[in-house]
């Protein structure tokens, strides 16, 4: 997938997120800040004694990332980045960038490839304001967000 835009959220958030990702029988969970303006976006999670375990900045068609020696290889922070993408950016700005596959919306989201789902996203209520639930059924893994705007809307 071909990172979007920060512009293409068509808005600016402020955003704290707990997320809890499983795969193959583990559970990570860990705070994230997402900060993103039409310039801008930034990530940074944090584990829950307030350790830093990544920081992401996508700008300028450029991304840059810090990662704890700690943080498990399984949590990349550059496929944490294009899974907030794909749970939070609109689909118009989302399908230019996938490569031989196809995302449908509605009540959730899905991506396939060849005809086979290989991303399914759930969304409880707002995503902003509640949670969302994203099964990579390519990779073997499932993130949930629970998510609140901080700041003015």
């Amino acid at each position: 997938m071909e990172l979007p835009a920060p512009a293409a959220l068509g808005r600016s958030v402020e955003a704290v997120q707990l997320v809890t990702a499983r795969r193959d029988g583990e559970i990570f969970a860990f705070e994230a800040r997402l900060s993103a303006t039409p310039e801008r976006l930034l990530l940074v999670g944090t584990d829950a004694m307030g350790r830093r375990l990544m920081r992401v900045v996508w700008q300028d068609g450029g991304l840059s990332v810090e990662r704890a020696d700690w943080l498990p290889e399984a949590v990349r922070p550059e496929n944490v980045l294009a899974d907030v993408m794909l749970l939070y950016w609109p689909e118009e700005a989302l399908r230019p960038g996938l490569s031989g596959a196809a995302l449908d919306g509605g009540s959730g989201r899905h991506l396939r490839r060849d005809g086979e789902e290989v991303v399914v996203i759930a969304y409880d209520g707002d995503p902003w304001q509640g949670g969302a639930v994203l099964r990579n059924l390519a990779w073997g893994y499932e993130i949930e967000v629970r998510s609140a705007l901080v700041g003015p809307p």
